[in-house]
C-alpha cells in the first residue's frame, strides 16, 4: 500500500491525471494523455479491492459509479464507443480505464492504447473546458 498511486503516491497521480470529482465509491479522473479525448478513469475510494472482493451490493455501487462517468464522458464527447478498461497486474487497486474512442481516431476497432506514444497534451485551457464538460454530465 505505501507505494499505491491512488492511496500514497500523490505527486505521481498528480503527474499522470486530474481530479474531477467524487462520485458514490470512486474517485473520478481525466488523464492528462488525451490521445483519446476525454479518457478518464475512476478509482475505488478503499484501497487493494479486486472486484471479486466486493460485496453485492458494493460492485453494484461501483458499477452504477462507472454508468455515471461513462454517460457523463459520452455526452461530454460524443463518441461512437466508450471502451472500459480493468488492468491491474502491477497496481493493486480496482480502477476502470473509461475511454472514448471516435469512428476513424486511434485504434478504432481493436483494443485502446495504456501508453501511446507519442502522447498527447492538452493546454490548461483544454483541460479545464472537457472538466468542465463532465463535471456538467454528471
Amino acid at each position: 500500500m505505501e507505494n499505491c498511486l491512488y492511496c500514497k503516491n500523490k505527486a505521481k497521480l498528480d503527474s499522470l491525471m486530474i481530479y474531477i470529482a467524487d462520485l458514490g465509491v470512486t474517485k473520478l479522473y481525466l488523464f492528462k494523455e488525451q490521445t483519446y479525448y476525454g479518457r478518464c478513469v475512476i478509482a475505488y475510494k478503499e484501497h487493494g479491492k479486486e472486484l471479486t472482493d466486493l460485496t453485492p451490493e458494493e460492485a453494484a455501487l461501483f458499477i452504477k459509479d462507472m454508468q455515471t462517468a461513462g454517460r457523463a464522458i459520452a455526452k461530454s464527447v460524443n463518441p461512437k464507443k466508450v471502451n472500459y478498461g480493468m488492468f491491474s497486474d502491477t497496481l493493486p487497486h480496482l480502477h476502470v480505464h473509461i475511454v472514448p474512442k471516435q469512428e476513424g481516431g486511434h485504434t478504432f476497432g481493436g483494443t485502446f492504447e495504456m501508453n501511446v506514444e507519442p502522447p498527447k497534451y492538452l493546454t490548461d485551457e483544454e483541460y479545464a473546458e472537457i472538466i468542465d464538460k463532465i463535471k456538467a454530465n454528471l
